[in-house]
């Protein structure tokens, strides 16, 4: 079994990120980039069928800057077989549209038989990319499932909807995105790290998959029209208790009508 898993570089999620206001998109220049945590998830997923059918071939995808690679190179030091990076200079600032296509083209030319992704960026927050994949390679897609179980002949999985615990299944091939309560990711070893050095770990331009998918190319893309910088958080206002204390609280939370009339 062919299993290929989506992963993303993104600014660590414990620090300050920040919008570049000329271009509306993401500064990655201000925090560390790091590999997705749920996509790593995703690839736990795919690492614990390999534990138990060592034939299984993994292989970690991605699209962004040749900085990307180093979410490759750990998912390879988790235990991934290979790595597909898909990088093009027209490619910067695509939507989820043009990620999608772009990555869906990756990915047929892979032909997995099954594909894991997380079901959102912790960046973007999309939420739609998976769905859009799915829809573009004619896969079918198991949504947002907490749990998933892969076996040689279907995969399947549970999703939370309102009251209810959903199972579903799906035969080969298909596409799977995973929440944050899925597995919990290993973390890679020595012995990984330097196995990973010696990995393939490919990188494929848009002419390389005979694709023009870019910004460029969309016959319709939104346009930031203005931006500005949020404010800074002014300073709470401080009781201090002098004796009037439940009187200052009090006429503190009526002037900004916190308080009902039980009159």
């Amino acid at each position: 079994m062919k299993i290929a898993v989506l992963m993303k570089q993104v600014p660590d999620t414990w620090s300050d990120r920040k919008l570049d206001l000329t271009t509306g998109q993401i500064d990655r220049t201000t925090a560390e980039q790091v590999a997705d945590e749920i996509n790593e998830r995703a690839l736990e997923s795919a690492l614990r069928h390999k534990d138990q059918d060592a034939s299984t071939e993994i292989v970690a995808v991605t699209m962004g800057p040749t900085g990307a690679q180093a979410a490759l190179r750990r998912a390879l030091s988790m235990g991934a077989d290979s790595a597909i990076l898909v990088n093009d200079p027209s490619l910067a600032g695509s939507d989820m549209v043009r990620t999608a296509l772009a990555l869906a083209s990756a990915l047929r030319d892979i032909g997995p038989d099954l594909v894991l992704a997380g079901n959102e960026s912790t960046d973007g927050r999309g939420g739609l990319v998976p769905a859009m994949i799915a829809e573009v390679l004619q896969f079918p897609h198991l949504p947002a499932v907490d749990r998933v179980e892969i076996s040689d002949s279907q995969v399947t999985g549970q999703l939370q909807v309102e009251g209810a615990v959903v199972s579903v299944q799906s035969e080969y091939p298909a596409l799977v995105s995973v929440t944050e309560q899925s597995a919990e990711a290993r973390i890679p070893n020595f012995k990984g790290i330097m196995k990973a050095k010696k990995k393939p770990l490919d990188v494929k331009t848009l002419a390389d998959l005979g694709i023009d998918v870019g910004p460029g190319a969309a016959t319709a893309k939104s346009v930031m029209v203005g931006a500005t910088e949020r404010p800074p958080r002014n300073a709470g206002t401080k009781i201090t208790d002098d004796g009037t204390a439940a009187q200052q609280l009090a006429e503190f939370l009526s002037s900004r009508r916190l308080l009902q009339n039980h009159q």
